[in-house]
């Protein structure tokens, strides 16, 4: 690089020395990382002795990363670069479009597909293709050109013109079927013109908007599958075990949102069919007390909803005993497989949409997708690399335990594979101007000694998108309504926060029951950072002046066999003794009732008090929700989620968990101004709960899922989606690299069964 253009660029270093996402030192030599915006990444090389900049490609940055760990290494390395296979597909290019994919799409699709008659034939094969189970919808034989489609469709309408707009379909489908078309327009003469005025829009003028409501009205989904294998997964008496927590509680509203969602549409398309979801879980037989032995249960509040459970197996039988979520990748190829049998007699047919939660699920669906031809949708919940820091370029330290091998190659192969990906908020995807997003993570990074990923995925993929869940409205509501307030559940609250027994229930006593709350309930492991909580409690003695603390996490009748939430625990314990808090707080139990803890949210808005989520990282923040949909005011972390969903000052409060004494010092703030000017407490209370109201309801969510779904099963149709090239290479990633880590994770030795 010449003199000038090195001044150039460390110009641009001593610009942009606020947005180094990296650097690594290594005299004279500094490597620097820097990241414009999000998703954006430029890598250089500064010789500090020289004042020389050189700009390097991603394998260089990576390769002299793996020389800090491993020294110099000469050994051939593998590279994973999955760009040339998207090279020919389109992608929008500002950081604003990131997660807005669908758009994106609308918009390629209306200017690109449609711009001559000809490449309108694609749209016209796929209205022909439509059939359940044999029975032809939309269109039938008689209509075989773009002219014979566009003619039925003008003599439909004015057949429709002349009819009562709630005239039901049974009295003109034999007209219909005269014409060529068939069920699905809708279920009256209003609603079938509108469908018909949409497609003549199209065929005449397409335009975004137009497309995405008319893939939206049309039937494509009647069958879903979703698969969530680890954890207890059930509907009562599992919240608080191990890897049991918002991902259950997100799937049962999910699914009760999303039958709603497809009976309502099935009936406004005239069509006579049942719609089956299946969460496609493990079998665990001796999970005692809790229905993770049975093999189909109903979902409550659902009339077409199950849990199919299927057990873990390997060539001995059945596993029958919990196995956590870092363990289970060795069993994950066998139980594709049952799934695969098991759902094929549930449904009789293949589903229309299968959607992945978690690594495991993911990698889970995305193998049953590939071999059934079915619409991919991915949700990560949480991506583990960007828990651990560092956890790819030191993962043979975190392996033993960890396992993070499988976990990163699943979680690549998973969002190479998926038709589309739904997150909760931005900062998943790409985070904010100080953060990293936890897919972004996976755009670049290196495990030494088994691969250098180049280019892992793009987050500018038009494959993402936001679509954030709520809190189920029947059992999280405002603490003001009071005639639908649970007060006959007051005085077991009232035992369980003030009682003066010490049991395996609750631990230690508040002496003062005056005092406002700060609440928090989360399962009890590292990064929700619970004990973390306790001890910005214990080194403020202001904030213990002012207020009580509850924690409810772990569970003290039942020690966990899990080794991260065995630490916690003990942690917990030394520093409430440390500083003394015996009087001060409150360590509850892991309560697995809903119905009782949105009471004791509402319970904790009585008191004036306060929810706090401290966690390092958040990829979304369910509880978050929850507080907030009851009215309680809320502290969370500045990293992730909740940092979108808690607009700072109005609708609650940003913290920063590395930061402790000032998060302390917020909370006391808060609760000084509040003393001095009770509608403060008020003000923020209402300021979420008015946010919940404009963004986040189960509603919204499962009425852009299914338009998402039919917008992408049409992209993936027209337009070759399927990406044979991609998933060849998927293919290859998965049995040359996955399946030999996955032999090395041990399997579980049968003996003492737990249930927890």
């Amino acid at each position: 690089m010449g003199e000038a253009a090195g001044d150039r660029v460390l110009s641009r270093l001593h610009s942009v020395r606020e947005r180094i996402g990296d650097s690594l030192s290594a005299h004279p030599n500094e490597l620097v990382a820097i990241r414009p915006r999000p998703g954006v990444w430029e890598y250089v090389r500064v010789n500090v002795s020289e004042l020389a900049v050189e700009e390097l490609s991603v394998p260089e940055y990576l390769q002299f990363k793996e020389q800090l760990v491993e020294g110099s290494n000469k050994d051939f390395m593998l590279e994973l670069d999955f760009e040339p296979f998207n090279a020919s597909f389109p992608r929008p290019s500002l950081s604003k479009s990131i997660g807005n994919g669908v758009q994106f799409l609308n918009r390629h699709l209306s200017s690109k597909l449609f711009h001559d008659k000809e490449s309108m034939y694609p749209l016209l094969n796929f209205l022909r293709a439509h059939n359940y189970k044999g029975m032809t919808m939309m269109l039938n034989d008689r209509i075989r050109s773009l002219s014979a489609l566009q003619g039925a469709l003008r003599k439909a309408e004015e057949h429709l013109s002349g009819l009562p707009a709630d005239t039901p379909y049974s009295d003109f489908h034999h007209r219909f079927q005269e014409l060529g078309l068939e069920k699905g327009w809708g279920d009256c003469a209003k609603r079938a013109q509108e469908t018909l005025h949409l497609l003549l829009d199209l065929l005449e003028a397409p335009d975004p908007s137009t497309l995405e409501k008319f893939l939206g009205t049309i039937p494509m989904v009647f069958n879903v599958v979703i698969l969530s294998p680890h954890g207890y997964f059930a509907q009562a008496n599992v919240l608080g075990y191990p890897d049991t927590g918002g991902q259950v509680v997100y799937i049962l509203d999910q699914v009760r949102a999303m039958e709603n969602e497809m009976l309502l549409r099935i009936k406004q398309q005239g069509l006579d069919i049942t719609p089956r979801i299946l969460i496609v879980t493990r079998l665990l037989p001796d999970a005692t007390g809790t229905s993770c032995g049975q093999r189909l249960e109903k979902v409550l509040g659902t009339e077409h909803t199950h849990i199919l459970r299927v057990p873990f197996r390997t060539e001995s039988g059945i596993v029958r005993k919990w196995i956590s979520r870092f363990e289970v990748w060795p069993y994950l190829e066998t139980f594709t497989e049952d799934v695969a049998h098991e759902i094929s007699g549930e449904l009789q047919a293949n589903p229309d949409l299968i959607i992945g939660n978690y690594s495991d699920g993911n990698l889970v669906a995305c193998l049953l997708a590939h071999k059934m031809g079915v619409t991919h949708c991915t949700i990560a919940h949480a991506l583990e690399k960007t828990k651990y820091p560092n956890s790819d370029l030191y993962w043979k330290k975190f392996e033993d335990h960890y396992h993070f091998s499988c976990q990163f190659t699943t979680d690549l192969i998973a969002m190479n594979h998926a038709d589309f990906i739904i997150t909760s908020t931005f900062q998943e995807i790409a985070g904010n101007k100080d953060t990293v997003g936890q897919y972004e993570s996976h755009m670049a990074f290196t495990m030494p000694g088994m691969y250098r990923v180049v280019h892992g995925i793009d987050v500018f993929d038009p494959k993402f998108n936001i679509v954030s869940p709520g809190a189920d409205m029947s059992i999280y509501f405002p603490y003001s309504e009071s005639q639908r307030r649970l007060t006959s559940l007051h005085p077991e609250i009232e035992e369980l926060l003030y009682s003066n027994v010490d049991n395996n229930e609750h631990k230690y006593v508040l002496k003062d029951r005056n005092k406002p709350i700060i609440f928090s309930m989360a399962r009890l492991d590292r990064v929700k950072n619970l004990t973390g909580l306790v001890e910005l409690y214990g080194k403020n003695p202001r904030l213990q002046e002012l207020v009580n603390l509850v924690v409810v996490c772990g569970d003290h009748g039942n020690p966990s066999k899990d080794k991260e939430e065995q630490a916690e625990f003990k942690k917990m314990f030394d520093l409430i003794e440390q500083y003394n808090l015996n009087g001060h707080v409150r360590w509850i139990s892991a309560q697995m009732n809903r119905v009782r803890n949105a009471e004791l949210y509402r319970y904790i808005c009585d008191t004036k008090g306060a929810f706090v989520q401290p966690a390092f990282y958040e990829a979304f923040g369910l509880t978050v929700i929850e507080a907030m949909t009851c009215g309680l005011p809320t502290f969370a972390t500045a990293y992730g989620g909740p940092a979108e969903i808690i607009v700072n000052g109005v609708s609650g409060y940003h913290i920063d968990p590395y930061q402790g004494d000032k998060a302390s010092a917020l909370l006391v703030e808060f609760f000084e101004k509040c003393q001095v000017d009770p509608s403060h407490w008020t003000k923020i209370s209402q300021g979420g709960l008015q946010r919940i109201e404009e963004k986040y309801t189960w509603k919204l969510y499962s009425e852009r899922l299914m338009t998402l779904t039919g917008v992408y099963g049409f992209w993936k149709y027209v337009s070759n989606l399927e990406r044979r090239e991609t998933r060849r290479y998927l293919e290859m990633l998965y049995a040359l690299k996955y399946r030999t880590m996955a032999s090395t994770v041990p399997l579980a030795v049968e003996g003492d069964s737990a249930s927890k």
